[in-house]
């Protein structure tokens, strides 16, 4: 169990996949709030918009028309951040540095149905999503250049989301991005070193502590991290050492699909609003080396803090030195955790 005198006064935690410190200062849950306040936005969606660029059968803004899709649905962006077509080109002047980049980016398309978010789908219709996810990684991943694929999905407006139509997206590109290199780096020295999976380890210990788990399923476990920085930041982590989405079995994309219901339902149900989020999923690089020491997971960074209206966020001292966090990892757990799994919308 934690120690009171950590959950109760300031100290700093460790993240062994990044090899970074996070301030916490569990004393200020208990200063008065005089920030900034929202109104609550309540918009009913309908399941098809006729002004929507991510409807089935409607037409984007480059011209080209969606088909009428019954299953999830990716394309390539028609406003990619990275191109296939970029002229290999390296620049160096003194302390200049530069490098062309290239790579795909592509939308996917979770349903056809405009008003459905992530917890209120059906499981099958999510496996549905996780197996797309699986066909994009396998044939993105065997593209000659492309050594990584980033799996997201920016959720609400709050998030930089430009379209309220349910989706995410995919970006594969040349270069294997900061964080993936330490999270590399830090899984390796540990397998080479112990013979085991950094993340596995860790899971173990989490599992026979259970201060931070929120839910658990046959192949998966979902829970706050240590480490966190988001005030309800979670990890939904295999309990089998799987370096990437494409080695789940079946049985395995049924309980991932089970466990991202459960983990952004408990989110909505938190302060009852379709809950804004970050989720990536963090998996061995595509670039042609044998990564043993891999253990994927799934991150949900979510900015919300005291209520639907008042947010989280990463200013001042966490701009300029080291993240910080008033909630404890435990406390978020323990509230995530109290929530039902059965979304406040159904009657």
């Amino acid at each position: 169990m934690m120690n009171k005198i950590l959950n109760d006064n300031s100290h700093r935690r460790y993240n062994i996949l990044t090899g970074e410190w996070i301030l916490v200062s569990p004393h200020r849950t208990k200063r008065p709030w005089q920030g900034k306040q929202e109104q609550i936005k309540i918009a009913k969606s309908k399941s098809y918009d006729e002004n929507c660029y991510l409807c089935p059968g409607n037409t984007r803004a480059n011209g080209s028309v969606n088909p009428q899709y019954t299953k999830p649905f990716s394309f390539v962006n028609d406003y990619s951040a990275l191109l296939s077509s970029v002229p290999e080109e390296h620049y160096n002047k003194g302390l200049l540095r530069a490098k062309s980049e290239k790579g795909i980016c592509k939308v996917v398309c979770f349903s056809p149905d405009h008003s459905l978010t992530l917890p209120v789908m059906p499981i099958d219709d999510i496996m549905e999503v996780v197996n797309l996810w699986i066909k994009e990684y396998k044939e993105l991943g065997s593209i000659s250049y492309i050594n990584h694929i980033q799996i997201f999905e920016n959720k609400g407006d709050i998030m930089g989301c430009s379209n309220p139509h349910p989706h995410g997206q995919i970006w594969a590109q040349e270069s294997i991005p900061v964080e993936i290199v330490k999270k590399t780096q830090n899984q390796l020295e540990y397998w080479q070193k112990n013979g085991a999976g950094l993340l596995s380890d860790y899971l173990d210990q989490e599992l026979s502590h259970k201060e931070r788990i929120i839910a658990e399923n046959e192949s998966f476990v979902a829970l706050v991290p240590y480490w966190a920085i988001w005030p309800y930041e979670t990890m939904i982590l295999p309990k089998r050492k799987i370096g990437s989405i494409d080695k789940l079995t079946a049985k395995e994309v049924n309980f991932f699909a089970a466990m991202i219901k459960d983990v952004t339902t408990r989110y909505d149900n938190l302060f009852q609003t379709s809950f804004p989020y970050s989720a990536g999923i963090h998996q061995a690089p595509t670039d042609g080396n044998n990564h043993d020491e891999w253990h994927f997971h799934m991150s949900f960074y979510p900015p919300l803090l005291r209520s639907a209206t008042v947010k989280k966020f990463m200013v001042g001292y966490e701009m300029f030195a080291d993240p910080q966090r008033d909630i404890t990892a435990e406390q978020a757990a323990d509230t995530l955790r109290n929530k039902p799994s059965k979304h406040y919308s159904i009657t």
